[in-house]
């Protein structure tokens, strides 16, 4: 047992059982032993690999389609160019390579990274050096004016709230321990008003996830973008609502068991779109569409192709797999979703349909 997993049988032991909100709080986000705290989990070194970390498509491809939402827009200036939770700052460096050429695109821009870890936040200020980004804690820290966003992977990290369905109400799943780990245990029945339009669609035994600070972020961006302009682009994997236990751990790009090493492995959880899509109204969420259609509607095959031109050997074998691997419906094509928020009165955004005001239905594409 980690450290913190010590600490945490105490604190249960002394207290009672925990949420499981709670318990990812503080594997993740603990001061002294949190997975993000202490260390860099990115890339064949540390425990799994992103979007970003794969291929430098990715990036490029998310920078044009930000390019291009500014440019139907009207080229608005200044604007901020933002991203949540940067990882190394991959994303955003291929972005911006990639936006270099857009007439006036960078000369209006403030690139702004919403991070918290001091680990990450030197990664990314390496990574984007010739670009003096700027750092806040906090989406609502965010500067004025109109707000381009991308948020890659972000979602999955914030801690949720699990339910088991019974017949007319929910037990929430906890946290105990039996002395010397840590073990799951159930919560009295209780009604839950946030989950009563969920008893519609579950049956007794399936589970539900609530990811409440996924709200007022979504409430947040969807409202900066609604009153002063521009779009934002979440891209995550999971689906429209949420059905079903996904809380899963990471620990060197192996599946784990989430309450086996606290602080050590990484914890996600599946993505509810619908949610999100709500919280940002009056912004207008589109529909959703997996990660794959979403990079070949922009033209990452063709892009994939005139990189593997110049490549031979082994460079050109990774180059192929990593493209297969962003956009194959067995790999992260599928899994991964995408969603965009833009003004009411806007444009369409590329590769996106929009859906109607009513989000409270399936709108996968």
């Amino acid at each position: 047992m980690t450290p913190l997993g010590e600490r945490l049988i105490a604190r249960i032991v002394r207290n009672g059982p925990i949420s499981v909100s709670e318990y990812m709080t503080e594997c993740l986000l603990n001061p002294h032993d949190g997975y993000y705290v202490t260390q860099d989990p990115f890339g064949a070194g540390g425990d799994f690999t992103t979007a970003p970390e794969i291929s430098q498509m990715f990036g490029e491809i998310i920078g044009l389609w930000l390019a291009q939402v500014w440019l139907d827009q009207g080229r608005p200036s200044p604007f901020v160019l933002a991203e949540l939770g940067p990882g190394r700052g991959t994303l955003m460096a291929d972005l911006l390579r990639a936006t270099v050429m857009v007439e006036g695109f960078h000369q209006a821009m403030q690139v702004v990274l919403v991070e918290a870890s001091p680990v990450l936040r030197a990664r990314q200020r390496a990574a984007l050096a010739g670009y003096q980004p700027h750092f806040v804690d906090h989406v609502g820290d965010l500067p004025p004016g109109p707000l381009y966003l991308v948020a890659n992977e972000f979602f999955d990290a914030l801690p949720i709230r699990q339910f088991l369905r019974t017949e007319t109400a929910w037990h929430e799943r906890q946290i105990g321990t039996d002395g010397s780990r840590l073990i799951w245990g159930l919560g009295p029945e209780s009604a839950i008003a946030a989950l009563e339009d969920r008893l519609a669609d579950t049956v007794r035994g399936q589970v539900v996830e609530l990811n409440a600070p996924a709200l007022p972020i979504a409430e947040e961006i969807g409202r900066r973008v609604s009153n002063a302009g521009g779009a934002a682009l979440f891209i995550d994997y999971g689906e429209w609502d949420s059905i079903g236990e996904t809380l899963q751990a990471v620990l060197k790009h192996r599946f784990a068991d989430p309450l086996q090493d606290p602080g050590k492995a990484d914890l996600t959880a599946q993505v509810a779109f619908s949610p999100l899509a709500r919280a940002a109204m009056p912004a207008q969420a589109s529909a959703l569409v997996p990660q794959g259609v979403f990079l070949e509607r922009l033209g990452i095959t063709v892009r994939a192709q005139h990189l593997a031109e110049k490549l031979s050997g082994p460079a050109r074998i990774e180059h192929i797999a990593a493209h297969k691997r962003l956009t194959h419906p067995d790999e992260m094509g599928t899994l991964f979703k995408v969603m965009g928020l833009r003004p009411p009165d806007a444009p369409p955004l590329p590769a996106l349909e929009p859906i109607a005001p009513d989000v409270s239905s399936d709108h996968t594409s």
